[in-house]
């Protein structure tokens, strides 16, 4: 059974940091691109990052460009994502996605002084 539990989501100010974390288990996680998305109050789901496995290639929103990190450690099964430069605008509840069509429980992100 596919499981994605994420954590390290929270309040920061704006300008600041966090390090989202997702735990998989239940399919063999190496052979598989990974993939955060986010969802605002009273907006749609929207794709954030990804990346690859093998190769490691990356690819992300244009509103997280140059902000954001996506990578992954194939030994532990897990992916991040590191925030960094953080704005209101972030604020969501962050999912991790693995193909097909699973997904994690949500971590929430709120970026506010």
């Amino acid at each position: 059974q596919v499981q994605l539990v994420e954590s390290g989501g929270g309040l920061v100010q704006p300008g600041g940091s966090l390090r989202l974390s997702c735990a998989a288990s239940g399919f063999t996680f190496s052979r598989y691109s990974m993939s955060w998305y986010r969802q605002a109050p009273g907006k749609e789901r929207e794709f954030v990052a990804t990346i690859t496995s093998p190769g490691g290639i990356t690819n992300y929103a244009a509103s997280v460009k140059g902000r954001f990190t996506i990578s992954r450690d194939n030994t532990k099964n897990t992916v991040y994502l590191q925030m960094n430069s953080l704005k209101p605008d972030d604020t969501a509840v962050y999912y991790c996605y693995a193909p097909h069509n699973y997904w994690g429980q949500g971590t929430q992100v709120t970026v506010s002084s």
